[in-house]
């Protein structure tokens, strides 16, 4: 599941996200959702998070 859907995304939820400095690299981190920071219920290049450990990135995939 892709992370483009704010319906898809829940807190609690264990995601893969790339962060801002990570977004040439592809480089993915995996963590937790705490918030959902996009109020828009899709967004192309992934609906941005917080994640438990305080990292914000756009969601890439959820982890199932």
């Amino acid at each position: 599941m892709n992370g483009t859907k704010r319906e898809n995304i829940k807190v609690g939820r264990k995601v893969m996200v790339v962060q801002k400095q990570d977004q040439r690299s592809g480089k993915l981190t995996e963590g937790v959702v705490q918030r959902i920071l996009t109020k828009s219920p899709n967004h192309h290049h992934g609906i941005k998070v917080m994640l438990e450990s305080g990292i914000v990135g756009r969601v890439k995939e959820i982890v199932n």
